[in-house]
């Protein structure tokens, strides 16, 4: 349950209604869930931090070993006291917890499995479909299911030595990130020539030609592994073939797909309540959460796309605090052009090297770029991209 439609059952415990809450994974979400995303970018920070101490006059030489198991566990420990914090917090607010998978048996009546396999039937006068998504695997990739999805990532017992990752999206950017801070041999293969395609020409080329500096292995204008996976069952290493078949990469310790979510909606009984879904399986919602169904109400990842997008777009360009620092907010460069015609747009573009570098030296230099998009003969600013330290 992710805290959207935690803070919906709370409301309605505050105001007296007598409310169910129906989960069968964590507590959470996929917000609290994947904090440990976060928590791995701390460590990854130090790591950087280290790197950089030397220009400083620090004596630290190597930022190895890290212990991932000991890292791994301790994040473990801290999501786990997460989880029965909501659950406490459930109730307190007078919210019955039920651990289990709920299935819509009509429009105001559900039947849930139980974790023992037995089951039980709810009957309500409103319902509230907040079950979220989940990471995609490829289909027609032979061997694909080597790899992990986006979620497996908090499951890697032992730090990898090498990693190839899959996906071009903010998650997969993060996670290569990561890796390649905390030592890990580190390849992204991406669709096109860019990753982060959402965010404006000048926070893609900036994120790109950094990645690349600070020595992530991009494969580029690979659309997928057109061959085929193969697994050492001895070593357990991945041999990737990819692109058109040419293309080698073997002794991969992880594979990693982060190319997209797809709603949870399997075995959820949309069609025995009249829920209508989009093309995508998205339960369509209106701006107030409404169904076509007058008692069921839907928000969250799991909805379709009038709902989805704002969200889905405020989340990935809100790349602040991440290893490399990004800001956006309002339109990109190409959208301000095609709502108000490339001769009533304006942009203004600048980059410095932050005082941060000031101490080291110039192949270690990052840079800091703004590009601000304005409108009209008032310069009405409709965007702001930022990119770097400082």
């Amino acid at each position: 349950m992710a805290p959207i439609a935690k803070e919906s059952r709370k409301a309605s415990g505050v105001y007296g209604v007598k409310t169910i809450a129906v989960e069968s994974k964590r507590l959470g979400g996929t917000c609290v869930n994947l904090r440990p995303k976060k928590v791995t970018f701390n460590a990854a920070a130090i790591a950087e931090a280290i790197h950089d101490s030397k220009a400083y006059g620090f004596s630290v030489e190597t930022t190895a070993p890290f212990d991932w198991s000991y890292f791994k566990n301790k994040r473990d420990a801290y999501i786990k006291r997460l989880n029965g914090i909501y659950e406490r917090n459930l109730s307190n607010d007078k919210v019955e917890y039920i651990h289990g998978r709920a299935s819509l048996t009509g429009k105001n009546e559900a039947e849930i499995t139980l974790d023992d396999g037995t089951k039980q039937t709810i009957k309500a006068k409103k319902i509230l479909l907040a079950v979220g998504g989940h990471p995609t695997i490829p289909k027609g990739i032979e061997g694909a299911e080597h790899g992990l999805n986006s979620d497996g990532f908090f499951d890697i017992e032992k730090q990898p030595k090498k990693v190839a990752l899959v996906g071009a999206g903010y998650i997969a950017v993060e996670f290569a990130g990561m890796f390649n801070a905390l030592g890990t041999e580190t390849h992204l293969f991406i669709r096109h020539d860019k990753f982060l395609r959402s965010f404006d020409p000048m926070i893609q080329e900036a994120i790109t030609n950094e990645y690349e500096r600070l020595g992530v292995k991009l494969h580029k204008n690979s659309p997928s592994f057109s061959s085929k996976i193969e697994k050492n069952e001895k070593t357990g290493k991945l041999t990737l073939h990819y692109g058109d078949g040419s293309g080698t990469l073997e002794d991969v310790d992880e594979l990693i797909w982060a190319i997209g979510r797809s709603p949870e909606v399997e075995g959820l009984g949309l069609e025995k309540a009249g829920v209508k879904q989009n093309e995508r399986g998205q339960i369509i919602a209106d701006e107030y959460q409404n169904t076509n169904v007058e008692s069921i109400f839907s928000l969250g990842d799991v909805v379709g796309k009038v709902e989805l997008t704002p969200v889905a777009i405020a989340a990935g360009r809100k790349l602040a605090d991440r290893l490399f620092e990004v800001g956006s907010i309002g339109l990109t460069e190409p959208e301000a052009i095609e709502r108000y015609g490339k001769e009533n747009i304006k942009t203004y573009n600048t980059s410095f090297t932050a005082m941060y570098y000031s101490m080291m030296e110039p192949e270690d230099k990052g840079p800091t770029k703004y590009k601000l998009v304005v409108k009209g003969p008032e310069e009405k600013v409709v965007g702001l991209h930022i990119f770097g330290i400082g």
